[in-house]
């Protein structure tokens, strides 16, 4: 099989008719970017074969936002010398015809030969699916599904199966296999497929199991027993000792004196506090009036420095005054240029708003004519559309019920030849002038008759003769025969035509004016996408826009002054003289209030130059400096005085180390509680451990451990008897299978062959086996040995596609149809592995039609054959069928 072309149409982002022709019968390689469509294209070539004409799924297919589409995929191949073309169209307008040679075939009947020729299935209800795929699903590889080759090959295993027959014929008997089933039966009593017992052998395992359990935990009971018997014992002893030496009391003794020593220690550091206290007030009052004293001796200090902070606010003062003149000037400079600036952008603005108003004139006398012209073609579509109705309306006939009168009368046809084929046959060759008649009916010369009731045959002369035809069938066939004719006459009635072919006609007439009507619309739709109405409002309100632009104009003073500088310029102008003027006000204002801070520092200065002067002078200044002396002497000495007491009594209370006497209370306390609560706590174990005893020893623990020991013995013989019988099942369903295989490899033989020649390309000396399933199974290579599901992605992906391939091959051989297609495959691959596997497609396509769908055609460059860019194609003219 060879795909020799391919159209789309309203197939997602193809809405305008898309052609990829020209295909060569090897290898092809078709890129684009990504969302260029190569995957909607996959999906078209799937759809036209596994997808039902009339199905409801396929609303993938419909371009984006557009729920009205009639998505039609057109294919053409060869397949033996043969020119196959089929055309599909889903949803809106549902169609399907195929051609083979100068034979047609439409709708369902079109449907099963494509299937039958590729060997795949439609599915019954909804869209179709995987399982439904059979080989092209084999072949035909989706995007990221390269590596999972299983499923396929079991939705296509019957087609295999069949092919391989086709070529060896069937080696495996079935003699074999009831022994096998009966091992496999006795041994599925006790193991499962993977090994685990079962049945049982499963169960004794579980009471082995629990036997053992129960005896360990028997064993393990007992030995408490005994346990618990010592520590009751133990616990009593020590029990009874501490009752009888107390030792809680000595350390309550120890307790009683420690708390007694801190008691001491604690008056003494009250005093101390105390004392820290009073030395804490003298010390505050000493460094204030350390303070005061220093304070007064500075006063001459601060008299000689206020009055050179007065002299220096002077001469600040006196040097901003001197400023006033320049700042006034810049002000009344940038006034002047801000206001001719402002007259020069009013002009600008009254020249650029008449130019304006020229150039919307002119774009709204343009927008009037388009919209004119578009108005006139919509009412020439919108009569074409009319008169496609009209047609449309008298030729109206439901298709559905065409298609069912087609079958009918295809049925009543079939039915006739059946009826032909077992009806009695009378044949005549009468002599001239004899007279004779059949049903009442003459006849005459030579002639003949099909005979499905009784009918009597009348000769002149001679008598009359009766016949009855015969046969077991004839009856129904009658019945069949009459049921279908009234049948299509029924439906010629309910369709009101007097024969199948007037039906065809009328329909071919009725979907020809559906083909005018909706290009008509989308004719309409082109020049008025919201209707003729709203194009004409709209065109009504492009005059009345042009109308009121010319009398803006008529009103729009125009500029006469010599020298107007254009909008921006005079904009640019009229911001940089704003800026400048903003500029001098701020300047202004910054300067009026350096001036009031400068002189407010000056009036600051001196007046406070002037009180101190005045205080530094006075009587009352010198004799609060004598006070202050003699005050901090006093002071002083009564400070050391305390210091002294306050440092002899700390010495005191560190030497009786108070904070381990508090360690020693919170010992002792910690101490007298924990020896309580020891021996209240032996004397609760103490009855538990008797309470206990009690409770096991009415169990009878030793009684219950040999009866489980018992137990446990009988459960083991029969584990063991099991065991072995299972393990000689197991190893003698291994010889079984083992010597089955051998006859299936003579099945797996041309397959097998196939792979070994791929796999040699890839991997040297490595080698891919297929299970009795025909999937590819265990990989080995050199001293490795592996399922091909333990590989990685990569190798899996050149693995599945080296499988392909394989069985390409063998439909190939077996004279089955091939196509294969990829779709971004291997993108996984390293450079040297991509290296071998274009080596192994550009061998494959010798033999095979590849359809190779890319993003990254500079990776394929070396493959051989020249791209097909999709992207180019769209830009293309489709060509015409």
């Amino acid at each position: 099989m060879k795909l020799q072309r391919l159209r789309v149409e309203q197939v997602r982002q193809f809405r305008a008719p898309f052609v990829l022709n020209d295909l060569n019968p090897g290898l092809n390689l078709i890129h684009g970017p990504n969302e260029s469509g190569k995957s909607t294209l996959v999906r078209a070539i799937r759809a036209a074969f596994f997808e039902r004409y009339r199905s409801k799924s396929v609303q993938d297919l419909c371009p984006w936002g557009d729920s009205s589409a009639a998505p039609t995929v057109e294919l053409e191949f060869e397949h033996q010398g043969t020119q196959w073309r089929l055309i599909k169209s889903f949803l809106k307008r549902t169609r399907c015809d195929l051609t083979i040679g100068g034979d047609s075939f439409s709708e369902d009947e079109a449907e099963e030969r494509v299937a039958e020729l590729l060997g795949y299935e439609y599915s019954k209800k909804g869209g179709s699916k995987a399982a439904h795929w059979g080989i092209p699903g084999l072949l035909w590889v989706e995007q990221g599904t390269g590596q999972d080759i299983e499923q396929a090959v079991e939705h296509a295993g019957d087609h295999l199966q069949s092919a391989l027959n086709t070529l060896v014929g069937e080696v495996a008997s079935s003699g074999g296999d009831a022994v096998i089933d009966k091992v496999t039966a006795e041994r599925g009593a006790l193991l499962t497929r993977t090994g685990q017992p079962t049945g049982e052998y499963r169960q004794l395992g579980e009471a082995r199991e629990g036997y053992q359990e129960a005896v360990n935990d028997l064993e393990s009971r007992v030995a408490q027993y005994q346990q618990q018997v010592d520590r009751l014992q133990a616990v009593t002893q020590e029990f009874q000792k501490h009752q009888q030496e107390r030792p809680w009391d000595k350390a309550q003794t120890s307790l009683e004196e420690a708390q007694a020593r801190l008691a001491g220690i604690q008056q003494l550091e009250q005093q101390q506090q105390r004392e820290l206290e009073t030395l804490g007030h003298l010390e505050q009052q000493h460094e204030l009036t350390a303070q005061n004293l220093a304070q007064m001796k500075r006063a001459g200090e601060q008299l000689a420095e206020r009055r050179e902070a007065l002299e220096m606010a002077e001469q600040r003062l006196r040097t901003t005054e001197s400023q006033s003149n320049t700042v006034t000037g810049e002000l009344v400079a940038a006034t002047e240029a801000y206001n001719a600036a402002a007259r020069q952008l009013t002009a600008a603005r009254a020249q650029d708003q008449r130019a304006r108003l020229v150039r919307e004139k002119e774009q709204a006398a343009q927008r009037k004519q388009t919209l004119s012209e578009q108005l006139e073609k919509a009412r020439t579509y919108q009569v074409q559309l009319n008169e496609a109705l009209k047609q449309s309306q008298e030729n109206r006939i439901d298709v559905e019920a065409v298609a069912e009168l087609k079958r009918s009368d295809r049925a009543l046809r079939e039915a006739r030849i059946r009826s032909e084929a077992i009806a009695s046959r009378l044949s005549w060759a009468l002599e001239p002038g004899v007279l004779a008649s059949l049903d009442d009916h003459p006849i005459t010369g030579d002639g003949a008759e099909q005979l499905l009731d009784r009918a009597r045959l009348r000769i002149a002369g001679v008598g009359t003769f009766d016949i009855t035809p015969g046969g077991d069938q004839l009856a129904d066939t009658r019945r069949t025969l009459a049921e279908r004719e009234q049948s299509v006459q029924a439906q010629l009635d309910k369709l009101s035509v007097p024969s199948p072919e007037d039906a065809e006609e009328r329909k071919a007439r009725f979907e020809a004016a559906e083909q005018r009507r909706m290009h008509a619309e989308d004719l309409l739709r082109s020049v008025a996408p919201s209707g003729i109405e709203v194009l004409g409002v709209a065109q009504a309100e492009a005059a009345s826009e042009l109308e009121a632009l010319e009398k803006r104009l008529g009103t729009a003073p125009e500029v006469v002054k010599a020298n107007v500088p254009a909008l921006a310029e005079a904009e640019v102008e009229f911001s940089r003289a704003e800026s400048r003027l903003k500029a001098a006000e701020r300047a202004e204002r910054e300067y009026q209030t350096l001036l009031l801070t400068r002189r407010q520092a000056r009036d600051n200065a001196h007046s406070e130059w002037h009180r101190l002067d005045r205080e530094f002078q006075s009587n009352e200044h010198q004799k609060k400096l004598a006070g202050l002396e003699e005050r901090f002497g006093a002071l002083s000495a009564e400070k050391r005085e305390k210091a002294g007491r306050v440092e002899r009594r700390k010495e005191q209370i560190r030497q009786a180390r108070p904070d381990i006497l508090r360690q020693d209370i919170d010992r002792f306390e910690k101490t007298i509680q924990h020896l309580h609560d020891t021996q209240v706590a032996r004397e609760r174990e103490m009855r538990e451990i008797k309470v206990r005893l009690e409770a096991w020893g009415a169990e009878g623990l030793e009684e219950q451990l040999s009866e489980a020991r018992v137990g446990l013995e009988q459960c083991n013989r029969r584990y063991q008897e099991l065991s072995r019988r299972a393990r000689a099942l197991d190893l003698l369903l291994s010889l079984l299978v083992d010597q089955r295989q051998a006859l299936t490899r003579r099945l797996q033989a041309p397959l097998q062959k196939h792979l070994d020649h791929y796999v040699s390309l890839l991997f040297p000396e490595a080698r891919l086996e297929v299970d009795e399933q025909l999937q590819p199974g265990r990989f080995s290579r050199g001293r490795e040995l592996g399922h091909v599901g333990e590989l990685s992605f990569g190798a899996r992906e050149q693995m599945g596609l080296i499988s392909r391939l394989a069985y390409a091959d063998l439909l190939l051989e077996a004279d089955r149809p091939t196509l294969i297609m990829l779709d971004d495959t291997l993108v996984h691959s390293d450079q040297s592995r991509l290296d071998a596997m274009k080596r192994i497609l550009f061998d494959a396509a010798r033999r095979h039609q590849i359809l190779l769908f890319t993003c990254h055609p500079e990776k394929w460059q070396d493959l051989g054959v020249a791209p097909v860019d999709i992207e180019h194609l769209k830009k293309s003219p489709p060509t015409l069928a």
